[in-house]
C-alpha cells in the first residue's frame, strides 16, 4: 500500500524557508568571491613559492619569525599569506579590467561582468585579503617576504594591468610579478634575496614568454575584442610572435641550467632541465615554421609540462648543504 504523506509533512514544508535562503545566496556569494581570486592560477604560484621556500630552506640557520613559528609552519604562513596576495591582486585585475572582460567570449561569464557581484564589494573584499597577505608574510615569515609579496601585488595591478590596452610590452612588464613567487618562498625561508633566488625568478621569468605568447595567438580575436594589445595585435602573419616564443625558449635552455652551476641541483636536475628545454624549444620552433592555432595549442600544452617538471626535478636532486 502506498504511503501518503501529510501535507505538514517537512518533506514538504520547509520551516524555515528565509534561513535556507539566505544561506544559500551566502554559499553562491563565497562561490563567486573564490572564482574571482583565480584559484587555478593560485596554486601554481603556489608550487612556485613552495619550491623556493624548500630550496632556501636546506641547511638555512635563518631565526624563526615574529610569531616564533618552525620551518614547517613558517613555509605554511608563507604560503598563506602568498595566496592572499595573488588572490587580492586577480581581484583587483578584475576590478580594473570588468569592461574589457565583460567583451571578451573567454571572461565574459566572471563574476563582475555578469553581475554577480559589485565592483566595490569586489575592491573591498581584494582589499582585505591583500591586506591580511602582507601581514601574515611579515608576522609568519620576515619583512622581506612580505615586501616582495607587496611589489608583486603593486607591478601586476597598478603597472602591468593598465598597460594591456596601451603596449604590447604589456606581456614583458606582467612576466616580472608573475616570477616573483619563488623568490617570495626563498626570502620566507632566508629572509633575504640572494642569486640563487634570482636565478629561479630567471627560470619562470623566461617560461612564461612562450606560454603567454601561444596563449595571446590562440585567442587573438578575443584580446582584440576586449582592448588589449597583445603582440599578435600588431602581427597578423604572426611571424614577431612565433619568432619571439623560440627566442625565450632559446634563452630559457641556458638559464634553465644555472641552479646546477650555483649548487642548488645535482647532474639529474641538470639532464632533465637541458632535456626539457630543449623540448620546450623544439615546440616553439615547430610554432614558427608552422603558425597556426594547433602548433601554438601543442606549444602551450608543453609550457604546462615544463615548469612543473623543473621545479619537481630540483626538489627531487637538490645538491646537498
Amino acid at each position: 500500500m502506498k504511503a501518503v504523506v501529510p501535507l505538514t509533512s517537512p518533506l514538504l514544508n520547509d520551516p524555515h524557508p528565509e534561513a535556507h535562503a539566505a544561506l544559500a545566496t551566502l554559499g553562491r556569494k563565497a562561490s563567486y568571491y573564490l572564482t574571482l581570486t583565480k584559484p587555478r592560477i593560485a596554486v601554481m604560484v603556489l608550487i612556485t613559492v613552495a619550491t623556493g621556500f624548500l630550496l632556501g630552506a636546506r641547511g638555512s640557520t635563518y631565526p624563526p619569525s615574529l610569531l616564533g613559528t618552525s620551518k614547517l609552519s613558517t613555509l605554511l604562513l608563507t604560503l598563506i599569506g602568498t595566496g592572499l596576495v595573488a588572490g587580492s591582486a586577480s581581484v583587483w585585475n578584475q576590478v580594473i579590467e570588468r569592461v574589457r572582460d565583460s567583451r571578451m567570449r573567454r571572461t565574459s561569464q566572471r563574476p563582475l561582468p555578469m553581475g554577480h557581484v559589485t565592483p566595490f564589494e569586489s575592491a573591498l573584499f581584494g582589499s582585505v585579503i591583500g591586506i591580511l597577505g602582507v601581514a601574515i608574510l611579515a608576522l609568519g615569515a620576515n619583512m622581506t617576504a612580505a615586501l616582495v609579496a607587496l611589489a608583486t601585488f603593486v607591478l601586476y595591478v597598478a603597472v602591468y594591468t593598465p598597460l594591456k590596452p596601451l603596449t604590447t610590452l604589456n606581456t614583458a612588464i606582467g612576466a616580472i610579478p608573475g616570477a616573483l613567487p619563488p623568490v617570495i618562498g626563498w626570502a620566507g625561508a632566508t629572509g633575504n634575496v640572494g642569486i640563487e633566488a634570482w636565478s629561479l625568478f630567471l627560470i619562470v621569468f623566461l617560461w612564461q614568454f612562450p606560454h603567454f605568447l601561444a596563449i595571446a595567438w590562440i585567442h587573438r580575436e578575443d584580446y582584440a575584442r576586449g582592448g588589449h594589445k597583445m603582440l599578435p595585435s600588431v602581427d597578423p602573419s604572426g611571424i614577431m610572435t612565433s619568432r619571439q616564443a623560440v627566442i625565450y625558449a632559446l634563452a630559457l635552455i641556458p638559464v634553465g641550467l644555472l641552479p646546477t652551476a650555483l649548487g642548488l641541483a645535482g647532474s639529474y636536475y641538470f639532464a632533465g632541465a637541458l632535456a626539457l628545454g630543449l623540448f620546450y624549444l623544439w615546440k616553439a620552433v615547430q610554432f614558427w615554421r608552422d603558425v597556426t592555432d594547433a602548433s601554438a595549442r601543442r606549444l602551450l600544452r608543453t609550457s604546462f609540462l615544463y615548469l612543473p617538471a623543473v621545479l619537481a626535478l630540483l626538489l627531487l636532486n637538490p645538491m646537498p648543504v
